[in-house]
């Protein structure tokens, strides 16, 4: 049994690592989404994570996406857990809670269900956007600092790496930028230019405003989206009072329901 001090720094370390797990879509932590409802380190070390996305009907596509990054999260935990992720109120809910009671894994489970569709096309065309929005939130407040846009498109590495920025969401997305750009280009000198296309080109001082201009559909279209889903799930669930030292979350919409038209559960 995990003594008092053990139990709270394995409870940070789940939640940090939960943390960086984005929804694709939005490049927003799950955590921060609140699509982690529950997240519990057991007295027997092992862990438990109930997990709930804003409607019954989000793209299963998505689901897998995040709950296989939960998977990911939780299988570099520091002491190697059991682990327990349960999927709430959602149309392949039953099909994901069975699959992983059985032992398959999230591809297994989810290959079944995703048909001829090419999820890791989806991937990229989820860290492509992601990329696009990092970069461009750098790049504005860059030029808020008073820059021209040929010292921002000359900088490299080393340079940025030195840049302060206050605490806002550019401070937030600077080092993700940092941290997608080295994915794209792992093998990316610390002299080379820091802000380049998707594709690696560099960006002319003279392109900048119309690159910038691509950038901001991006992050409009995904700002959007962010705030859809917030909004689904404020309207569609409440929050009770804490049940048995757990915040317990009811579905809105059910809670309304006269309880003769409830369907059985």
């Amino acid at each position: 049994m995990a003594t008092a001090g053990i139990s709270d720094s394995r409870e940070k370390e789940l939640w940090r690592r939960l943390g960086e797990v984005n929804d694709p879509e939005l490049d927003e932590p799950i955590t921060e989404m609140g699509f982690v409802e529950r997240a519990a380190v057991m007295d027997d070390g092992s862990v438990e994570v109930d997990f709930r996305l804003p409607t019954y009907w989000c793209s299963p596509n998505f689901a897998f996406l995040m709950l296989d990054g939960v998977r990911c999260a939780l299988d570099v935990l520091s002491w190697s857990p059991a682990y327990r992720v349960r999927l709430h109120d959602h149309m392949f809910a039953d099909e994901v809670n069975r699959g992983i009671a059985a032992g398959k894994t999230f591809g297994e489970i989810f290959g079944e269900l995703a048909g001829d569709l090419d999820l890791e096309e989806l991937r990229e065309t989820f860290r492509i956007k992601a990329f696009k929005r990092r970069q461009e939130a750098v790049l504005l407040r860059l030029r808020s600092h008073g820059l021209t846009d040929q010292e921002i498109l000359g900088m490299d590495l080393a340079a940025y790496d030195i840049a302060r920025f206050e605490p806002d969401e550019a401070a937030t997305r600077k080092p993700r930028y940092r941290a997608a750009l080295l994915e794209r280009f792992p093998d990316r000198r610390t002299d080379d230019p820091v802000f380049v296309t998707w594709e690696g080109q560099r960006i002319p001082p003279a392109a900048l405003s119309a690159h910038l201009a691509e950038l901001r559909g991006v992050r409009v279209n995904m700002e959007f989206n962010g705030a859809l889903c917030r909004g689904l799930k404020q309207t569609r669930y409440k929050e009770l009072d804490v049940v048995d030292g757990e915040p317990t979350l009811v579905d809105f919409i059910m809670d309304r329901v006269p309880a003769r038209s409830a369907p059985a559960v």
